[in-house]
This record gives C-alpha cells, sequence and structure tokens, in this order.
C-alpha cells in the first residue's frame, strides 16, 4: 500500500478530528504534523506531495488519537506561544491564553513609565509565561513570581533558562514568598492570573479545559474570586504609592471586582476589555 502523501494525511486527520467535534480540526491537523516532522506548517504546503514515513505516520496516529479525546494540542507538542515567545507546558501548568498577553502589554507600558528601578510580581506564575514575558520585554526590570504548586514552579524555571532570563521564584501562598524578600512598597506592578472559575462552573466547561487542565489552576472558589479577595489587601502592602494590581477575571465578574477594590477607598480600579470585547482586566492603583 503507498504510503499517504503529507496532503492527504493533514486532509485525512482533518476528517477525523472533525467527526470526534474538535473545534479546529484543520489547524490542528497540521500543527500536530508540523510538530511530528519538527517542521512548521509552512512546510506542509510547500512539501504536500511528499510521502509520510512509516515512524512519523505512527506518531501522528498516536498524537491523533489522543486529540480526539480532547487533549489539548499544546500538551500534546509541549510547547504553546505566548507574547511571540515559546514555552514548555504540560499537564502541570494551566496553558497560555492569548486575552492574558492583554495583561503583559498593559503591565510593560507601566514598567516603561516608571522611574527607577521597577520591580514587577507575578502572582501564581504557572507555566512562568507571565513572569518571563516581562523579563524579557522589560529587560531594566526585576521580575519575582510566586506559584503555591512545586510543579509548576519547575516548568516556569525551565522556560526562565531556555529564554535567558533571570526571574525569583518562590514557593507559596500568593505573596507569602515574598514576605521579608521585598520591601513594603517595593513593586510597581502586581499581575495575577489566579484560578477565577466558580467551582460549580467548571463540570460546563470544555472537555479540553475540564478533563486535562489542572483543577487548582482553574478553582476560585464559590463565585471564583476567593483567591483574589486575600490577594487585595498583601497586594496594597507589597505596592508602591501610584503601583498597579492587574487582575485577569471572568467577564461576569467585573462589577464584584470593583466593589472588591472600593471598599476601603484606596484604589482607582478600572476594567479593561480583552480583544473580544469582553471585560478581562481590572487594574486597581494604590492611590
Amino acid at each position: 500500500m503507498p504510503r499517504r502523501t503529507l496532503g492527504e494525511a493533514v486532509n485525512q486527520a482533518s476528517r477525523l478530528l472533525q467527526k470526534k467535534g474538535i473545534a479546529s480540526p484543520r489547524l490542528d491537523a497540521e500543527v500536530l504534523l508540523a510538530h511530528v516532522l519538527n517542521q512548521d506548517r509552512v512546510y506542509l504546503y510547500r512539501e504536500a506531495g511528499s510521502r509520510l514515513g512509516t515512524g512519523a505516520a505512527g506518531q501522528y496516529s498516536n498524537l491523533l488519537e489522543r486529540r480526539a479525546t480532547g487533549e489539548p494540542v499544546a500538551y500534546l507538542t509541549g510547547h504553546q506561544e505566548f507574547m511571540g515567545l515559546d514555552f514548555l507546558v504540560g499537564p502541570r501548568v494551566l496553558i497560555p491564553r492569548p486575552e492574558t498577553e492583554l495583561m503583559v502589554e498593559y503591565a510593560l507600558g507601566l514598567l516603561k513609565g516608571w522611574s527607577g528601578l521597577p520591580v514587577a510580581v507575578d502572582v501564581g506564575t504557572g507555566s512562568g509565561a507571565v513572569a518571563v514575558s516581562l523579563a524579557r520585554l522589560a529587560p531594566g526590570c526585576a521580575v519575582y513570581a510566586t506559584d503555591v504548586s512545586l510543579e509548576a514552579l519547575v516548568v516556569a524555571r525551565e522556560n526562565a533558562n531556555r529564554h535567558g532570563v533571570q526571574v525569583y521564584f518562590g514557593h507559596g501562598d500568593l505573596l507569602g514568598p515574598l514576605q521579608g524578600v521585598l520591601e513594603p512598597g517595593a513593586a510597581a506592578v502586581i499581575a495575577a492570573n489566579l484560578p477565577y472559575i466558580p467551582k460549580g462552573d467548571i463540570p460546563g466547561l470544555p472537555r479540553d479545559v475540564r478533563g486535562f487542565e489542572p483543577h487548582e489552576a482553574l478553582d476560585g472558589g464559590s463565585d471564583g474570586l476567593e483567591l483574589y479577595r486575600r490577594l487585595v489587601p498583601q497586594a496594597l502592602v507589597l505596592l508602591a504609592p501610584g503601583g498597579h494590581l492587574l487582575m485577569e477575571i471572568g467577564p461576569d465578574q467585573a462589577q464584584e471586582v470593583l466593589h472588591l477594590t472600593a471598599v476601603n477607598h484606596l484604589w482607582d480600579t478600572r476594567v479593561l476589555p480583552d480583544l473580544a470585547g469582553r471585560l478581562r482586566l481590572a487594574v486597581a492603583r494604590k492611590k
């Protein structure tokens, strides 16, 4: 039986994934085959008539079977792009999302306008995508990151090393690991993409998310804001006057977050939409 061409392999894979209810069957089929061949997707079009080797065909078939069950492409390839950088990811960490780039871009603007050597903190760093991006794109900034998961910090350190940046990583709850490391009032920016999905909503998430990504990185408690309620007073201590706390939230949580920071009248807060127009980023400035 003649071996399939690359074009035939992608077409067949696309049909298979479409039947299994995968939202982006063609894209996923291309990304997975490009990964197997250690090439980019353009190669698949340029060499569409080339034959797929037996070994590569077996690897591709295995990845397609796993993708058909809902396993995320990023976990299958071990990589995810974020802020134009390539990050290692795996089941120990949440997959970085494009909407989180809004927080990084906003933070970069704040850091650029900060006088002196700015300090940025990434709370709940996960893969380290936010912290490493800040260290890479704002090289004059001192970056600190925390996470309650030791396994996540292993991945974050790997990403910092592969991008050649220096980030101080602390293990523990929220800003706790930075006590005694940073003085009160030291931070210009605190970025937090903490779990904000209400516990009761997790069963209704897409199967790619609920079935494969770590629930501890999703579960924000009864209304999704339990961790942010604890973070806000901690951030008030660590931020310099005029410093900013940035919090990624769900679109229906904007009013509650505004209330959360309004109770002590020490914050100026607004909520910004993401590229899809959904309220996504709470920006709280310490007065």
